[in-house]
């Protein structure tokens, strides 16, 4: 043991790779549904580790902590822009508001409870799951002008107000949301989620509906006296409407196979292979021929791919406008994603497209491809990073950041943190309205968010642990009780501005609000409780917003109370 402790203190890297290693092992394990999750978990044990005296240089998690910021701006990037800009108004505005409750609470109960501003920092980063907070609180911490001795003391009861108060406003905020929220709003969860459902289309069987899911190609043959003989494609295609898509894929005529396009005619004795949902397809075209089979004639290169929406033509249309696009010709939607957390939105006749969406789609790669040209492009999976478009953004948005401008004595500033976060919502929703450069895979962009904060958490844990032990046992049970308070009290005043003030439909008010709170915890209870996905249409602009403003709140909450 003890060469095992000597050797940590000597190399310190390796204990940052013990902490994450354990702390994601741990966190990866639930109890009854109940999880630490990474960020928690990684805290305890650095501060275990910490405890051991292994020191780390700062310059460290200031790194990795950089990175992440940047990554979180450009995963909320085009989700907070457009709603800022456009109809995710009311929700950015309810977002600004129930942050400003956050704020408030977590200030108050700081100042009656008399905390320093390293525990008030750790407490509203804890009570208000905003981990990134703490990086901003403590660039504010050391501007502050205190002693070496009087700013690490600042710094080290931060991580300690955090691991606190982080348990109940997890958990806590789920229990609020999806348990108490429908009672104290009298809101019949399921009920309302089916009428909105139904305000979008669902049960029509249109554009949008859910049995697009359903996709196959079948092969018939024209009769003598069908009506299609005669007519073309696009003709036979354009009258396939109230609720039934069907597209001629190929024709077998004289023996040989002929690729079509809008303008070809059916003629007698041609077999057909036409792609679209099974029962829709025996129910229209059964009785006008048999169907036969034709394994050459079937044989269709199909794919199914992500298209990253881009156009701004197809910005806030919904999915029954789009359908009757040319370019939806021979294409089956199966899922729509949204926002950094990767939220499904309901496929229904109404649910609107917005860039930066990513759809799941089904067809052939040549209707693919002239669909990703309306649309936006083919995101299919790679493992290339820009590298010099992430490394100069976040070189300028520090940059920016570290500019100080006093005012009255008072140093102003973002911080290199606040400017990287800035740069990253910038470039992120330019990228989603210029897909042409900037590249980040998805699982590059989970690395940098996830490790990247993991990393500036397991410093901060390691830097603190020599004082873990004494602070925890001087505040304890008042801090859990505070962050009761502060986890508590934005969210049910929240819940009740979002039915009573922004009228919002009951079915979105508490997706609103897990948004707003950036708690994906809470949606996901919200979700099942609601049997629907419904709820997470209300989740992407609040928590774009919402997780912006949190962030930034880190550095508010030290120029209040200091």
């Amino acid at each position: 043991m003890t060469w095992f402790v000597a050797t940590l203190k000597a190399y310190p890297e390796i204990a940052i790779f013990l902490a994450l290693g354990i702390g994601y092992w741990v966190g990866g394990k639930s109890f009854k549904g109940f999880s630490l999750g990474a960020v928690t978990a990684t805290l305890l044990v650095a501060i275990g580790i910490g405890i051991l005296g292994v020191k780390i240089s700062p310059n460290v998690k200031s790194v990795f902590f950089l990175m992440f910021l940047f990554a979180v701006g450009y995963g909320v990037g085009p989700q907070f822009v457009r709603g800022i800009a456009k109809d995710g108004l009311p929700q950015a505005l309810f977002a600004v508001v129930m942050a400003l409750l956050s704020l408030g609470a977590a200030v108050v109960a700081a100042m009656l409870a008399g905390y320093d501003v390293g525990s008030a920092a750790g407490l509203f980063a804890g009570s208000q799951t905003i981990s990134a907070s703490m990086g901003l609180a403590t660039d504010a911490i050391n501007r502050l002008g205190r002693t070496p001795e009087e700013t690490q003391a600042l710094l080290d009861a931060m991580p300690i107000a955090y691991a606190v108060t982080y348990i109940f406003g997890t958990v806590g905020s789920a229990i609020i949301l999806a348990q108490i929220g429908p009672k104290l709003l009298g809101i019949d969860l399921v009920g309302a989620c089916k009428e909105y459902e139904a305000m979008l289309g669902a049960g029509r069987g249109g554009e949008g509906a859910t049995e697009w899911h359903e996709f196959e190609v079948r092969a018939y043959s024209v009769a003598p006296e069908s009506p299609f003989i005669g007519k073309s494609i696009g003709e036979i295609e354009a009258g396939t409407h109230d609720g039934v898509r069907a597209f001629v894929e190929r024709i077998r005529r004289g023996g040989a196979i002929i690729e079509v396009d809008r303008t070809t005619q059916i003629e007698p004795g041609d077999i057909v292979a036409i792609g679209g949902k099974r029962d829709q397809l025996i129910g229209r075209l059964g009785p006008s021929g048999r169907e036969v089979e034709d394994a050459e004639l079937l044989n269709i290169q199909t794919e199914g791919v992500d298209i990253y929406v881009s156009n701004k033509k197809v910005d806030g249309k919904t999915l029954e406008e789009l359908s009757r696009w040319p370019g939806a010709r021979g294409v089956f939607l199966k899922r729509i994603r949204r926002g950094p957390t990767e939220t499904l939105i309901p496929v229904l006749p109404k649910s609107k497209l917005y860039r930066g969406d990513v759809i799941t789609v089904v067809g052939r790669t040549q209707d693919i491809n002239a669909t990703a040209k309306e649309v936006g492009y083919v995101d299919r999976p790679t493992n290339v990073t820009d590298v010099a478009f992430v490394s100069l953004a976040i070189t300028a948005g520090a940059l920016i950041g570290a500019i100080v401008i006093n005012i009255s004595g008072i140093p102003l500033t973002l911080s290199t943190a606040g400017g990287s976060l800035i740069a990253g919502i910038v470039f992120g929703w330019f990228r989603g309205i210029r897909p042409t450069f900037g590249r980040i895979p998805e699982p590059t962009l989970w690395f940098m968010n996830s490790v990247g904060l993991n990393v500036f958490i397991a410093v901060v844990g390691i830097s603190a642990g020599p004082g873990f032990v004494a602070g925890l046992q001087k505040l304890g049970i008042s801090l859990f009780l505070w962050g009761i308070f502060a986890t508590a009290v934005p969210l049910i005043i929240g819940m009740l501005l979002a039915k009573f003030v922004f009228r919002f439909h009951p079915a979105l008010i508490l997706g609103i609000c897990a948004g707003a709170r950036t708690t994906t915890a809470a949606l996901g209870m919200v979700c099942e409780a609601a049997k629907s996905q419904v709820p997470g249409l209300g989740y992407t602009v609040t928590y774009a917003v919402g997780n912006t403003l949190l962030t930034i709140w880190g550095m508010v909450v030290i120029m209040l109370l200091a």
